[in-house]
């Protein structure tokens, strides 16, 4: 008797899908999380400093973790914005995740804009713009 695969309804050449790569980010001071909030993203988003390579539109699961907030956020974003290394103005290497368009985005992004209240119309440089 010939050898079956495991399961004959999928094609033995079928790519698996790529698993979104698992970032962990913890913002420890007020100053440290508006350098990396990105409030003109649609939806928000947050500067994730990292030495991997990535893509425009790439999946990234984060999880964040926001000054003395013992909450860890999960988020399923995707990067919207890269900072490659040698970046002018001593920009640091890394990655902008925009938050998800659903109810878990708008938890994160409602709750870093509450953290840092009125310091979020300041002009201060930030980590992307």
């Amino acid at each position: 008797m010939a050898d079956l695969p495991a399961d004959p309804g999928i094609p033995l050449n079928m790519p698996t899908p790529a698993r979104p790569s698992v970032l962990s980010l913890a913002i420890k001071e007020k100053a440290a999380l508006y350098s990396a909030y990105m409030p003109f993203l649609k939806n928000g988003g947050i500067f994730v400093p990292t030495n991997k390579s990535y893509r425009l539109g790439e999946e990234i699961y984060l999880i964040l973790t926001l000054l003395d907030d013992p909450n860890k956020y999960p988020i399923a974003g995707k990067v919207a914005w890269i900072t490659p290394a040698g970046a002018g103005n001593n920009k640091s290497q890394g990655i902008g995740v925009h938050f998800p368009d659903d109810e878990s985005g708008t938890r994160i992004r409602l709750r870093v804009e509450e953290l840092l209240g009125a310091a979020i119309r300041s002009s201060r440089a930030t980590h992307t713009l």
